[in-house]
């Protein structure tokens, strides 16, 4: 997983994830959403194929690149056991701190 972590840490990459979430697209086509060069968007998409968040596909000459849903949904589940932690966290204190001032008023 620290591969894909490292990998989504890039806005770059996170931006070009959302562009083939639902669809797969060749490399220019992916390149005409940045301002970068092509050779720029290949190594992003090496960097996301590597981490298994990217498959590659070929059709012809071309190559067609997908968001992996699986490996995504991973790096998920592993960031959201820290939000549920911090939201139980919040609602604890936010509990403690009614119950202080419940007892604050009945003196």
């Amino acid at each position: 997983m620290e591969p894909a972590m490292k990998a989504i840490a890039e806005p770059r990459r996170r931006e070009i994830l959302r562009l083939i979430w639902a669809r797969e697209l060749p490399a220019g086509r992916i390149a005409s959403h940045f301002a970068v060069t092509r050779p720029a968007i290949s190594q992003h998409l090496r960097v996301l194929k590597e981490a298994g968040l990217v498959s590659e596909r070929r059709d012809g000459t071309r190559r067609l690149y997908r968001a992996r849903p699986d490996t995504v949904a991973e790096v998920r589940r592993f960031l959201e056991a820290f939000w549920d932690e911090d939201l139980q966290r919040l609602k604890q204190e936010a509990e403690a701190e009614e119950r202080r001032k419940r007892n604050r008023r009945r003196r």
